[in-house]
């Protein structure tokens, strides 16, 4: 079979996977407006590798019109990407997409000026996204870093530092959440559910009971007297 039809299943089966409201490959192609966006990203990638890039960013803008999702025809995604709701999911150009990525709407992986070390300004400008990762809604991944493979990155996070593998950041900005609480946590439609400790949370948290706790002992000793 042909390589990119075999991407194009992938895709499809992606939806299906990980979207439990769709049940068959059929649904999933008449339905699914991230898959009709990220396969008309496929045609336009096509089209922008063999120059045609005037050609490829009007078939971009459709599948914008279209879906509320804007993937700029540069960018490079691999294999089994599904982005579930998308409306509002915009993908820079130089962004890198690994394989089995899930991303849900309000997704930026927006670019920043870099310059190397002589001052110059860089090409890569978006985020490189490894393997596995799950970016849930409304997260903004900003400038030219890297995500590392298994990664989750919660909801309305704004990440602009690198994250290694294995990790799971939330906040703004994004943080790591507590290692001890990697058991725990789910994943829910919306990306990263509030299933663990988030550490700011836990400090806060503390503070409330001290604040209680001097409370109390103020209260006796005003009894006392």
């Amino acid at each position: 079979m042909n390589s990119k039809y075999k991407l194009i299943l992938a895709d499809l089966d992606a939806v299906i996977a990980r979207d439990p409201a769709t049940r068959s490959r059929l649904e999933a192609a008449l339905c699914s407006s991230g898959f009709h966006a990220v396969l008309i990203y496929r045609a336009s990638n096509w089209l922008w590798r063999r120059n045609l890039k005037l050609t490829a960013r009007l078939l971009s803008q459709v599948a914008r019109f279209l879906t509320g999702i804007e993937i700029h025809p540069g960018a490079t995604i691999g294999k089994s990407f599904f982005i579930d709701h998308g409306m509002g999911v915009v993908i820079g150009e130089t962004s890198e997409i690994g394989d089995n990525v899930t991303m849900y709407h309000d997704v930026t992986l927006g670019g920043t000026t870099a310059f190397d070390s002589k001052g110059k300004i860089t090409s890569k400008r978006h985020p490189t996204i490894g393997n596995n990762v799950i970016i849930g809604s409304g997260a903004q991944v900003l400038g030219p870093i890297k995500i590392g493979d298994n990664c989750k990155i919660g909801s309305n996070a704004v990440v602009v530092k690198e994250v290694p593998a294995n990790r799971t950041v939330v906040g703004v900005p994004a943080h790591q959440t507590d290692e001890k609480n990697k058991s725990r946590k789910i994943f829910c439609a919306y990306g990263v559910s509030d299933n663990f400790e988030d550490p700011l949370e836990k400090e806060i948290a503390n503070l409330r009971r001290e604040i209680v706790e001097l409370r109390r002992q103020l209260n006796n000793q005003r009894d006392n007297k």
